[in-house]
């Protein structure tokens, strides 16, 4: 299989036409037609359904887009870093985080490298713990910012100095918004929309689920959600009340939005990770060289 049928075949997706996609890649139709037809037969499967006027992705076809991503993902990263002369700190750094104010920690750093050699540029990814560790698997990232819990054995991580606080994320004219803090007793009866990551069956245990204990089973969840933005529009809308991190969406007095913590308190620790004996380019060794100065080194066990 090479690069530049995987480039084909997104180009096809994108398009969602063989003529467009011809057009884009400056390519005939029928050629850019058999190429497809050839990795179909290759991957024996079917990637696209037919129709008068486009294309549209089939299952397969759906699950071998991301692949073909990932894979170019992959190829660019690696070709960046064998470009750069040797003993050049250039290049780009690939970080992925949840949603949290610790990465004002990272961000601090970058800013610090920045000034140094101005030459390196970031690639930023947000996603769930889930997401961000497949991708750190995967070598699509090179370090990941995660809220525990998480299971970290196959990595090396760096103990972040700032721990999330949970609280719950109401409209301003809610009833709880005169309460100074939330108890477990105020949620029953509420419309909650949760953390899919935090609060899914089977998940590891953590700060939240054990606030929560055998209760949670008795709280009326309406909604899951990803990461807090969309979350906190389906709040400013009155489908209900969000359990969230401190600090993410603003709640200050000019919003239509507030936030009060839990009681008792419950906070979440952060790490920094990379997998165990990942060789790094010169930007990457660099940033990693500035978080175990600034910050605490613990070998994940």
């Amino acid at each position: 299989m090479e690069i530049r049928v995987l480039r084909y075949f997104l180009a096809v997706a994108r398009e969602g036409s063989v003529t467009g996609a011809a057009n884009f890649l400056h390519l005939t139709q029928p050629t850019l037609s058999r190429q497809i037809k050839d990795l179909e037969e290759h991957l024996g499967a079917k990637l696209f359904v037919r129709r008068s006027h486009n294309v549209v992705l089939t299952a397969e076809g759906t699950r071998f887009r991301q692949r073909a991503e990932e894979i170019l993902d992959m190829v660019e990263k690696t070709e960046a870093e064998f470009t750069l002369p040797e003993g050049t700190i250039s290049g780009e750094i690939h970080i992925g985080g949840g949603e949290t104010r610790a990465m004002r920690l990272i961000a601090g750093i970058l800013h610090a490298i920045r000034k140094s050699y101005p030459s390196i540029r970031f690639q930023l990814h947000s996603g769930n713990a889930d997401d961000i560790t497949e991708r750190v698997d995967k070598g699509l990232l090179d370090f990941g910012v995660i809220i525990q819990p998480a299971d970290l054995a196959k990595y090396e991580c760096i103990d972040l100095p700032a721990k999330d606080v949970w609280g719950v994320l109401m409209r301003k004219d809610h009833s709880l918004t005169g309460t100074k803090y939330i108890r477990k007793i105020d949620l029953f009866g509420e419309l909650l929309i949760c953390s899919r990551w935090t609060t899914r069956r089977g998940a590891s245990a953590n700060a939240l689920m054990g606030w929560f204990g055998s209760d949670f089973d008795k709280m009326n969840v309406v909604a899951n959600y990803n990461l807090i933005y969309n979350a906190a529009i389906m709040v400013e809308e009155g489908i209900g009340i969000a359990l969230a991190l401190d600090g993410l969406v603003n709640a200050t007095s000019i919003s239509n939005l507030r936030f009060k913590r839990l009681e008792p308190k419950v906070e979440s620790g952060l790490n920094i990770i990379w997998k165990k004996y990942k060789v790094f380019p010169p930007a990457a060794q660099f940033f990693l060289k500035m978080v175990q100065e600034n910050f605490t080194y613990t070998e994940a066990t």
